[in-house]
């Protein structure tokens, strides 16, 4: 068997001995590119591979999807030191790496319906260049049975060889969305598992070099449903959130107000667009639900209160628009932050232009020359994007927008203006204070 597979904790102690192993990250998204600069910060050599061209000519020049300053940073010397390479050519990297990990996730479609293709067509790539004695570990989230059914089998068909005997096989989950950038090294816990000792006993060594907290399970299936269920919880107590917001829209009541009550030391129970958040296992879910042929009443009504709230969010922006004696059709609205495609953002956007308003958007983790892959296009500063705008929509919380001037808005801004605010970055009485009607979720007008 291979060293990898018997590993002791001794043996990768240090980053000059993680360096004699290779590790190859298949899937250059938030979640791959994390875990690569992690592993290769850690010591380890990485190749980083994917399928799409142009993503890895973007991350060859340190640059990602996500914008991330920090983690760019990191990659832009991983590469340059050599400690990281990128390329999309998959089995040539496999076919060098003692370490394969696989962030590749299954599709949601238009209808909502799951597409496992792309999952399935990249283990067998891996399974046709894997080693005798090499460590495969899927991060990518799945439904109920999916790592011992689809993943095991076809990598096992594909190689030739057997789990627990010719190779290694292990699932590993780490929460991360499109709204979060949660570090491997962070203090959230690992679950680790495997179906043999000797996979699980690797694949937790190898893991522990990026975080100490490692949970070992002998068990996928349980592995997958906790990780479905905790999902299923976020967007459980995000749509009450969301369904309370609204709430205190109607009764002129400020819902941030009565939360710290609840809570005075801040509270993360708050509305949000976000809807993909939790989208993917949601979906997940409720189809291993419909194919057990049970019903998950709550975790489906969770799912639809949570898409609403785009639509919730064009009609309060309409209201607020209505109280500047203005409307939607023909208005001018500034958005600013990541508009990313099939977001909820995204959505917004193109409900607003549907309804005639004019956009204009401003992302700053965007340098001059770049472009993210949106229909929509983007301007080159703050000062641009808000010009003779009638309403400016504040998507995240970006450093650069808790340092607004509002007093300099209102001077480029065709008056009467409004700030809808998405994220409460802002605070209400500086806006109010410069002749602005200021809007939040979970506030609507309070003078009704």
């Amino acid at each position: 068997m291979s060293a990898v597979l018997n590993l002791k904790p001794e043996e990768i102690d240090t980053a000059e001995k993680r360096g004699k192993y290779t590790v190859s990250v298949i899937g250059c998204g938030k979640k791959g590119i994390l875990y690569a600069v992690a592993f290769a910060e850690a010591g380890f050599k990485v190749v980083c591979a994917d399928s799409d061209q142009s993503i890895v000519k973007r991350v060859a020049k340190g640059k990602t999807d996500f914008s991330e300053k920090e983690t760019e940073a990191k990659l832009k010397r991983l590469i340059g030191t050599k400690q990281l390479s990128v390329t999309s050519e998959l089995k040539s990297a496999v076919s060098q790496s003692d370490i394969i990990v696989m962030t590749v996730a299954a599709k949601i479609d238009d209808k909502k319906s799951l597409n496992y293709a792309e999952v399935e067509n990249s283990c067998k790539q891996v399974g046709a260049a894997l080693r005798h004695g090499a460590l495969f570990i899927y991060m990518g989230t799945v439904g109920f049975g999916f790592t011992e059914s689809v993943i095991k089998e076809t990598l096992e068909n594909t190689s030739g060889l057997r789990v627990g005997e010719d190779f290694g096989l292990a699932y590993n989950h780490m929460l991360c969305s499109d709204e979060q950038s949660v570090s491997p090294a962070s203090s959230q816990e690992f679950w680790v598992a495997a179906l043999d000792k000797k996979s699980l006993e690797a694949a937790s060594t190898i893991l522990a070099t990026l975080n100490k907290c490692v949970r070992k399970i002998m068990d996928f299936k349980t592995v997958e449903l906790a990780v479905l269920f905790t999902a299923a919880k976020q967007d459980a107590e995000t749509a009450l959130a969301n369904e309370l917001a609204v709430f205190c829209e109607s009764a002129g009541v400020d819902y941030s107000a009565v939360v710290k009550l609840l809570d005075p030391q801040g509270s993360s129970f708050s509305p949000t667009i976000a809807e993909e958040r939790n989208r993917k296992e949601a979906y997940f879910l409720l189809e291993n639900a419909e194919n057990l042929n049970t019903k998950l009443r709550l975790s489906k009504l969770a799912r639809q209160i949570n898409e609403d709230m785009v639509k919730h969010t064009v009609n309060l922006l309409q209201d607020t628009l209505r109280s500047c004696g203005k409307t939607l059709r023909r208005a001018r609205v500034a958005a600013l932050g990541t508009v990313k495609p099939e977001t909820a953002a995204d959505r917004l956007v193109k409900m607003l232009e549907k309804k005639g308003a004019k956009m204009s958007l401003y992302d700053p983790l965007l340098g001059k020359s770049e472009t993210l892959s949106t229909s929509h296009a983007l301007k080159r500063s703050l000062n641009e994007a808000v010009e003779s705008a009638d309403c400016v929509i504040i998507l995240n919380g970006y450093d650069q927008f808790k340092r607004l001037n509002f007093q300099k808005l209102r001077a480029v801004m065709r008056m009467p203006a409004a700030i809808v605010d998405l994220v409460e970055l802002v605070e209400p009485q500086k806006v109010e204070k410069e002749g602005f009607i200021y809007r939040c979720l979970g506030k609507g007008d309070m003078k009704k």
